[in-house]
């Protein structure tokens, strides 16, 4: 049965457990077409935005727009800026939901500028989100031949920061010596995708291992008894022992980074999809429920968990959207309770992002307001940064397929 427009909750019991036993409140859910539809005017504008024909450098990729600001600062695509696969990504996206071929057209230009990094030595472990989330997507979508190649090719570079003294990544080679040891960030478990997709499409049976490795020495190391995660594991690059446990961009070392919380949603999610290893699915729930259990009144978390001047402290709606898709893939491996649970608090975080307080509308080309990209930098600071927008639109597209198998 379909459900219906106002969702009241079922399961309304089980997810006021998993959310502090505070009072969850009857909301309407989302119009999804509607809001691929306000995706797809935001994606022109901000092209048009960009320049069309001979004058658009498609080697510029758009990056964020800060307060009072209407269209997209953008960067070099170059190895060291680690964003620059998101806009193409949403590119193929929006194609994936119009079918427009001036889309396809213009993420394959935008996906073209970052070619180079599949023939350079690995800079670090955002690799995976350069080439994975503009290539990856090209290639499910078009089934390119070359963008498979790429793909291969970028998955043998990013294993080369593998150590198997440590069993895991590197994430960081420039901050080995300001980290005293081998360190590896929460964020790079989304980078395990693109390594499980190799192994399965043509590559190396040993980024399979590598990927399992990564993922379970970081679920050794990088949480806490209480589920929530580090963001940077430390280990010692002789023995492999973990040294250190500490913040990089969180609020303090002993405190949950909602971003980083959020990339492990995500990624141990999506190991379980590539494993199907039921230890992985466990382990995606139990970070997935104190995550829950701590969320504000709106589904979108403060940058931090424990920031300072909350309820005045600054949102992050990337954390949101990152969670929100992650969720929608999670209630598909679970049943009864346990699934409404977490497409109930997929849903609510989507409304909430599809309200006038979080899209951008009018006020930029963006499709959302209000991340937070690096606070303790004082970077990126209530802002629309470009990797909130392609897990927004990857979580609407997750969510209309998820409605259309009920």
């Amino acid at each position: 049965m379909k459900a219906k427009n106002v969702l009241w909750g079922i399961g309304l019991a089980a997810l006021s457990a998993c959310t502090g036993g505070k009072t969850l409140q009857p909301f309407e859910r989302i119009d999804v077409d509607k809001e691929l539809a306000y995706c797809d005017v935001q994606v022109h504008r901000a092209l048009d935005s960009l320049g069309r024909g001979d004058s658009v450098d498609y080697t510029m990729e758009p990056r964020n727009i800060y307060a009072g600001e209407t269209v997209w600062n953008c960067r070099k695509a170059t190895k060291e800026e680690w964003i620059a696969g998101f806009w193409p990504g949403v590119l193929w996206y929006d194609y994936e939901a119009t079918g427009n071929d001036s889309i396809r057209k213009e993420a394959e230009k935008f996906t073209a500028s970052l070619k180079f990094l599949s023939e350079i030595p690995a800079y670090d472990h955002d690799l995976g989100f350069l080439v994975f989330c503009s290539y990856g997507n090209g290639y499910r979508l078009t089934q390119n031949p070359e963008y498979r190649q790429v793909i291969l090719a970028a998955a043998d570079s990013l294993a080369t920061l593998f150590s198997p003294v440590a069993g895991t990544i590197l994430s960081w080679p420039r901050n080995v010596e300001m980290y005293g040891g081998h360190n590896t960030i929460m964020d790079n478990m989304l980078n395990l995708e693109m390594l499980f997709w190799a192994a399965r499409n043509g590559g190396d049976k040993r980024l399979y291992d590598i990927a399992v490795s990564h993922a379970d020495k970081t679920m050794q190391n990088q949480f806490r008894p209480d589920y929530t995660s580090y963001h940077v594991a430390v280990y010692d690059t002789l023995t492999g022992e973990c040294i250190k446990r500490c913040t990089h961009q969180g609020y303090a070392d002993s405190t949950m980074w909602a971003r980083g919380q959020a990339w492990a949603i995500y990624g141990y999610t999506m190991v379980y999809r590539e494993t199907k290893d039921s230890k992985y699915l466990d382990f995606a729930r139990k970070v997935t429920d104190v995550y829950l259990e701590r969320l504000p009144e709106d589904y979108v978390p403060y940058w931090d968990f424990s920031a300072p001047g909350i309820p005045d402290a600054p949102k992050d709606a990337s954390a949101a959207c990152v969670v929100a898709s992650a969720l929608i893939e999670l209630a598909g491996y679970c049943e009864g309770e346990s699934q409404q649970k977490y497409i109930d608090a997929a849903e609510r975080m989507l409304a909430s992002l599809s309200s006038d307080r979080y899209q951008s509308r009018g006020q930029n080309v963006a499709f959302l307001m209000h991340s937070t990209g690096h606070w303790p930098a004082k970077s990126e600071i209530d802002a629309s940064i470009i990797y909130a927008d392609y897990y927004y639109i990857e979580a609407l597209l997750r969510l209309k397929a998820y409605r259309d198998r009920q």
